[in-house]
This record gives C-alpha cells, structure tokens and sequence, in this order.
C-alpha cells in the first residue's frame, strides 16, 4: 500500500472521529480535505484551490433550485397547508380504526410534496397532527412513531433536496431523478398505512376510531387540499411534463405557496421575513456542506482512495447484488452517526464508482454487465434506494434527527417509547427496499415512460 493511500485512509479515520465528536460535518470535511491536501502536495496548492473553489461549485446553475425549494418549504410551513392537508385526510380516513394516523401519514406525504424537508414535514405535521391524536387517545408510541415515520416521507417525494443533490453529485438528469422517486414515495405511504392498519389490529387500543364527518364538514375539509393538488400538479406536473425545468418549477412553486398564504390571510409580513432567514440560513449550511466535500473529494482523488476501493471491489469476486447490499447496510450503519444531507455528499463519491466498475465501467452498452443495466439507469436506481436507507438514519438511534423532534412537541411520551413506534415502520421500509432491489421496474418504468 502506497504512502499516499495510508494517508488516505488515515483521513477517513480522523473524519468519521471527528464526525462523531459531534464537530459540524462541513467543518470536519473542510478540516480533513484541506490539511490532507496540504500535508500530500502542499499549502500552496490548497490555497489556490480556495481562491476559485467556492465560485465553482456555488455558480452550478442546477444548485440555484435548492433555496428556491427550501424558500417554497419555509413559506409552506407557515401558511396553514399542513392543517388543510390533515383536515382533508382526516374527514376521509379519520372513521377508521388506526384512521388519525393514517390521516397524519397522508398529510406528511401531501406536505412533504410542497416542502421536500423531512424534519420540516415532522415539525410541521407534529404540531398539527399530535393534539387530535392525543384527543383521540392514541397510544403515545403509535402517535409519536407515526409522525416521526411520516417526515421520512419528505426526502423522497419530489420535490427533495436532497435528491437534487445526488443528482449533481452523479450528474445525473434531476427532473429523470424527480420521475424515478415517485413510485416508491407512493409505496411508501401504501405500505405505512398498512403498518398502522396492522398495528392497530395486533393493539386495537392504541388507535381507536375517530368521529366520522358530516357532509358539510367533509366536503369543507376535502375542498381544503384542493389547493396543495394544484401547487404539486403545476409545479411537479410542469417538470414532468416538460414545461419548465426545475428551478423555474421552484420559482413557480414559491409564488403559489406565498399566493396561497396571502389570498388566505395566513402570513403576515413576520412570518415571510422569518421563511426568507430559514431560507438563507439552511441553504448556506448546504452551500457550505457542497464546498467541505468537495475539498475532500479532491483530496481523496489525489491519494486514490475511491479509484482503489473500486478496483478492489470488481475484482473481489463477490457478486454485484451481494455489493450493493453491503453499500446499503453502510448507508444504513453512517445514518447513526450523520444527517441525510452531509452522508450524500460524503459517502456517494466513494460508492458510486464502485458500483459503476462491477456494472462494467461508464462505457459499457445498454446492458451492464453486472446488473444488466446501463449507468444511467444504475444512477436512478441506487439514487432512490440510497435515499430511503439514508432517510431511515432520521428515525434510528443515536442520531434518529425526526424522533427528537417530535418529542420535542410532547413531552409526556418518553423517547424509549417513540422508537418503539418507529420500529414497525423501520421494518415496512426495509421491505420497500427489498422490493425495489428485486424489482428494479418499479424505479425505472416511470422515467422510461416519460422520456
């Protein structure tokens, strides 16, 4: 092993230390990259790296969506889109057994449509949504689990940042990215609300049912959602189909939500310069967190590392699904210790060569060798699954991001029991993932349909 690779690995090492320490992850791959680079080529070098560096990776056109998107998410959470969506999913599925939950699951996935923010759907939707299951008499592990559950729903369903990240990172086609994610992200929610439909009958007690609406109160509440339909159906719906692409969709979806608040009367002047400083504030955390890992996915690239760890895979011996699955068992190990955001950035540089050297390297025809796919369609489908691995590091311990939110908001049901009413739905998204690895169509049809 060559000198500048013991570097390299030493450097993984000091990061994932420093990582969990607690250190800011933009600070510890600021820290890494730059001094690993000085101590393999020089100071000069990194210095002049810096001089153009942040310009470069922050003029990418294609990251102009991000505040867009983020801005859209923060006018959304104040504008009263979460109370219609739940009101509207309540009046409908509020009468059943298990119903509020299911209506708190449905409303996390309408809101996640116009946010594309897992802790912003689980804040939003948890102070809408906990005080009618509390009225309700839901067990305090199935309320707040359901609700830490349901802002997982954010990362996926377009529109997600997150998702545009990944996009970038592997230079793949976003809108290509939006199309993919949304089959799964619909499963999601399918295999949910039968988590909660089976939860309550093995407990009954835990979700009884809800009143059931009058005709005037269920339509009132089923008109309520109409206006997050036609938010998600220009803004979504445009890209898919072609009208516009994503950050002129942004453009489009902040102008309906901030319409929407003012036609309604639901947001006051604080309440936008307060949306415009969230804005300002999340998208310089993930400006600066782009420019820590790219310093140290140069740094990684001068020492080797990634190219070597790809090579040494493919040649390995070991089956292209078996390495797949090690990479998400990875994925799902790193959510532990980081947020969803900083593990795209650091760990896809690393995984996505390996991945594409076992499917036959970037050159190979319409059929991989090793998955039977092309690289482009490789891109989509690891992109999504590594999404839904990476979000269930917001509902697991230590880190577990959306159930310290939610019990944030209710501080009578302990911690302890807030991971218990994840676990059922831990288990329904490792069957989502065992699905969409076994069936890859599942991912792909829609983009091929599309195209």
């Amino acid at each position: 092993m060559t000198d500048a690779l013991v570097l390299g690995l030493g450097a993984l090492v000091v990061l994932i230390a420093l990582i969990a320490i607690r250190m800011p992850i933009a600070y510890a791959m600021i820290l890494v990259g730059g001094v690993g680079t000085m101590m393999l080529n020089g100071p000069a070098l990194v210095l002049s790296q810096l001089k153009t560096l942040a310009y470069g990776q922050f003029s990418i056109y294609d990251l102009s969506v991000v505040p867009m998107f983020v801005l859209m998410g923060a006018i959304a959470s104040k504008t009263g889109l979460s109370q219609a969506l739940f009101r509207g999913a309540n009046a409908w599925l509020g009468w059943l057994r298990g119903g509020t939950a299911m209506a708190a699951i449905a409303g996390c996935a309408g809101f996640g449509a116009v946010c594309g923010s897992s802790l912003a759907t689980a804040s939003t939707m948890g102070k809408v949504a906990l005080p009618e299951l509390k009225r309700y008499n839901y067990s305090g592990a199935l309320a707040t689990g359901t609700l830490a559950a349901g802002g997982v729903l954010g990362i996926l369903i377009p529109p997600s940042v997150v998702l545009i990240i990944y996009a970038i990172i592997v230079e793949a086609n976003i809108v290509t990215m939006f199309m993919a994610a949304f089959l799964p992200g619909l499963l999601a929610v399918v295999l949910f609300l039968l988590t909660i439909a089976l939860y309550v009958t093995i407990k009954p007690e835990a979700g009884p049912k809800g009143g059931v609406a009058d005709r005037k109160e269920f339509l009132e509440a089923t008109a309520g959602m109409i206006p997050v339909l036609i938010i998600f159906g220009l803004v979504i719906g445009g890209i898919y189909f072609g009208f516009f692409n994503p950050t002129p969709a942004a453009a489009v979806g902040v102008f309906l939500v901030l319409l929407f608040g003012l036609l309604q009367r639901k947001l006051s002047g604080h309440d936008f310069i307060q949306a415009l400083k969230e804005t300002a504030s999340t998208s310089g955390m993930i400006y600066l967190i782009i420019l820590g890992a790219e310093l140290l996915k140069i740094f990684m690239s001068r020492v080797g590392l990634p190219q070597e760890t790809a090579s040494w895979i493919a040649n390995s011996g070991l089956e292209p699904m078996t390495v797949l699955i090690l990479l998400l068992i990875a994925l799902i190990l790193l959510g532990c210790l980081m947020d969803s955001l900083s593990m795209i950035l650091l760990v896809i540089p690393f995984f996505w060569p390996v991945l594409v050297e076992i499917n036959g390297g970037i050159y190979q025809g319409a059929e991989g060798a090793g998955f039977g796919m092309s690289t482009e369609d490789l891109k989509i489908w690891f992109g999504v699954l590594a999404l839904i691995v990476v979000e269930l590091g917001l509902i697991t311990p230590p880190v577990g991001m959306n159930v310290f939110v939610i019990s944030s908001l209710d501080r009578e049901t302990p911690m302890i029991e807030t991971f218990k009413g994840v676990a059922p739905f831990f288990c329904a998204e490792i069957l989502r993932v065992i699905l969409l690895v076994c069936f890859p169509i599942i991912t792909l049809w829609l983009p091929q349909v599309l195209r």
